[in-house]
């Protein structure tokens, strides 16, 4: 078979074993990545609260340092106590207290994630890749159908993530049905993460329910903070904690993608103000140049020697696959919906990862799988849409918002940590 259907030959690490890597000994805060012995976290006191007579609030210089302000930032003291059952009487007010804190930034650890050590997912992806879009859409779908299909909870674990979303994710985009504003640079004031943890129930057949946790770490990164490599390590520490990567890729920005695009898409043939180039003319920002400097981050870290994969597991989504014409998608299996049974489909895994190879060298963008396959022993390749059709100006179309097969690559990932089941439904 020929055409971007085809089965093109290529690197790849879809039908491995999945090797997932094991908890760390310690805790790395999800704030400031410091990796922390057991020992060492803190326990903050729970404080005054009506007739109960705790410690005042005082000002916590290394939290308002983290952040940079101290609006916040007075709050009952951070102590050091012996034992780690999972509370300790405050040494001052003597009350028992269960809140735990980073020693480094002494932002809250939550109980949860200290006592079964998550999982810290990086997003990146260059200008116009659509990230913003993608977390708000990500997380509204893990806290309603996908988490319901997952028998999952997504919890903030700060007032500041569960402020941030709604200010700047949810209610544009979700509530007001306006498309969310490409991303400031880092360069011009801190941002924070938005910091979770997805907690998921796994009930055996013969065995009491158990919970896996998984610490959902996102940066929504300007593509100008990806343009060099001491940018990169500025601003994508976090980076360097990464259990695994999320890369997102805009389809214009691949050189042979536009001849596949639907027309009157802004940067399709023939539509206004389109050109036969990339959708940027920055090579800073082309896909495979922001994934080679995030390798080189990532081998920093791991210390590898030149020629080894690399352990991390990496998702590869091509986004906004609605503009793609319908002639490309019929009788693929980026064309069809998931079951929804909250397992992965294996066999559906398979046909989407070759699906999107074969677009990719059908684009002339086949080095990407090729370096893919060369520097990470674990990755696979999606495609999808967090809109779920083209936008209106600058708002979200008249549908609403429609993501299809969003949460993918996180679905992935579940399996690969060992937190979701496998299946091959025509029992293969």
């Amino acid at each position: 078979m020929t055409g971007p259907l085809a089965r093109v030959p290529g690197a790849g690490s879809l039908h491995r074993p999945a090797r997932p890597r094991g908890f760390r000994k310690g805790v790395t805060c999800p704030y400031c990545f410091a990796s922390v012995a057991p020992q060492r976290i803190l326990f903050r006191c729970r404080g005054q609260s009506g007739r109960r007579q705790g410690c005042a609030p005082v000002l916590d210089e290394d939290l308002a340092a983290y952040t940079g302000s101290t609006a916040g930032a007075s709050l009952p003291p951070v102590f050091a106590a012996s034992g780690r059952a999972g509370r300790a009487d405050c040494p001052d007010c003597g009350l028992p207290t269960g809140n735990r804190a980073c020693p480094e930034c002494h932002n809250p650890l939550p109980s949860a994630y200290c006592d079964s050590p998550g999982r810290i997912v990086a997003l990146v992806g260059a200008k116009n890749a659509g990230k913003s879009t993608y977390i708000a859409v990500l997380l509204h779908e893990l806290m309603n159908r996908v988490g319901t299909e997952l028998d999952a909870s997504l919890v903030a674990c700060d007032d500041r993530t569960i402020e941030r979303y709604k200010r700047d994710f949810a209610r544009p985009l979700l509530e007001e049905r306006r498309l969310l504003p490409t991303t400031a640079s880092a360069a011009t004031g801190p941002r924070e993460p938005l910091v979770y943890l997805l907690t998921r129930t796994r009930r055996g057949r013969f065995s009491r329910p158990r919970n896996d946790s998984l610490a959902l770490v996102l940066f929504d990164t300007a593509g100008e903070d990806l343009r060099s490599r001491e940018a990169t390590d500025l601003h994508l520490r976090y980076l360097e904690a990464a259990d695994a990567v999320i890369f997102l890729v805009d389809p214009l920005e691949l050189p042979g993608a536009r001849s596949g695009v639907r027309d009157g898409v802004p940067g399709a043939p023939g539509a206004s103000g389109a050109s036969g180039g990339p959708h940027s003319a920055d090579p800073d920002s082309e896909p495979l140049n922001v994934i080679a400097r995030v390798t080189e981050t990532l081998r920093q870290r791991h210390g590898t020697r030149p020629g080894e994969p690399l352990p991390v597991p990496v998702a590869v989504a091509l986004t906004k696959i609605d503009m793609l014409r319908p002639g490309l998608l019929e009788q693929s299996a980026l064309h069809r919906s998931r079951s929804g049974q909250g397992v992965l489909d294996l066999d559906d895994r398979e046909a989407v990862n070759e699906q999107v190879r074969a677009l990719l060298h059908e684009w002339q963008a086949g080095q990407l799988d090729t370096y893919l396959g060369q520097q990470f022993a674990d990755h696979a390749l999606f495609g999808l849409s967090a809109l779920g059709a083209a936008p209106e100006g600058e708002r979200v179309g008249a549908g609403g918002v429609r993501p299809y097969r969003a949460e993918d690559p996180l679905l992935w990932l579940l399996h690969r940590f060992g937190m979701l089941d496998g299946v091959r439904p025509g029992g293969a």
